[in-house]
């Protein structure tokens, strides 16, 4: 990262409707905070949030994972089209694609992902129906610091949300993705807090 440049430039991964991406997008957008959302990214080109980028002037682009033949060639190429665009930190919001371990290094501590349990608990899919079937009490988000390992990382916010006792797996979802438009700004908010204040103290020096 250049520690001297600011704002920040953030890319934001999607492979779905957008929703987390437009929540961020939202506090991006605050005229304090020390970032702009310089690019979203979508693994697959029929993915709804790119229209929400269109109707906002979001540059977007799209690396569709189907013409790679290994995993491998397509972290490349995000990879390099993340570094083209001079990105400092990356949020994964539904980016729906397993990032290779030599990815992730890459991009240590500048990688936030967001995942719908409370992590440790639950990693993988199908979060809401296993938090029901094991009959927890509480449930919810976790962002966090992605690492080579599946939802691994240092967690940096989680919010919690009770297991109702009428509770379906959508119902428990629709109510855990409330809170993930909370958690990842709040989280965002942390990490870039922390990188301006280094950024700051680096031009000092």
């Amino acid at each position: 990262m250049s520690q001297s440049r600011l704002p920040l430039r953030i890319a934001i991964l999607f492979s779905g409707r957008g929703s987390n991406l437009q929540s961020l997008a939202a506090y991006i957008a605050g005229e304090e905070v020390p970032a702009e959302l310089a690019l979203a990214l979508s693994n697959r080109p029929d993915a709804g949030g790119l229209a929400f980028c269109a109707a906002h002037n979001i540059p977007a682009q799209v690396i569709d994972h189907k013409q790679f033949e290994q995993r491998a060639d397509f972290d490349a190429a995000l990879h390099q089209q993340l570094t083209n665009a001079g990105i400092d930190l990356v949020c994964c919001a539904g980016f729906m694609r397993l990032l290779t371990a030599d990815f992730v290094s890459q991009w240590h501590d500048r990688l936030l992902n967001i995942h719908p349990s409370l992590l440790p608990a639950y990693k993988g899919l199908n979060t809401h129906q296993r938090a029901l079937d094991d009959g927890a009490s509480e449930h919810g988000c976790s962002v966090h610091f992605m690492r080579p390992e599946m939802d691994d990382g240092p967690v940096i916010v989680q919010r919690k949300v009770p297991v109702l006792a009428d509770d379906t797996a959508d119902t428990l979802a629709a109510r855990v993705l409330q809170q993930e438009h909370i958690a990842y700004p709040e989280a965002l908010d942390i990490v870039l807090k922390k990188m301006a204040g280094t950024a700051e103290q680096t031009r000092q020096i």
